[in-house]
């Protein structure tokens, strides 16, 4: 997916420890008998900092 003219995207990792992310996400994910499609993708939304920004540009 590539974002639009003017968006920008920015992914880093949290300042938490990734061990501390790991084992609460593998917990939450059998705490709540959720299936991996639906584990994995909350984990990284937890583990990792997405900041979505629209530039503007002035004539």
């Amino acid at each position: 997916m590539v974002p639009r003219t003017g968006v920008t995207v920015d992914i880093c990792p949290r300042d938490l420890p990734i061990a501390l992310i790991g084992t609460a996400g593998g917990a939450l994910a059998l705490w709540a008998n959720a299936p991996a499609e639906i584990a994995v993708p909350v984990a990284l939304l937890i583990a990792l900092d997405i900041r979505i920004r629209r530039s503007h540009r002035r004539p």
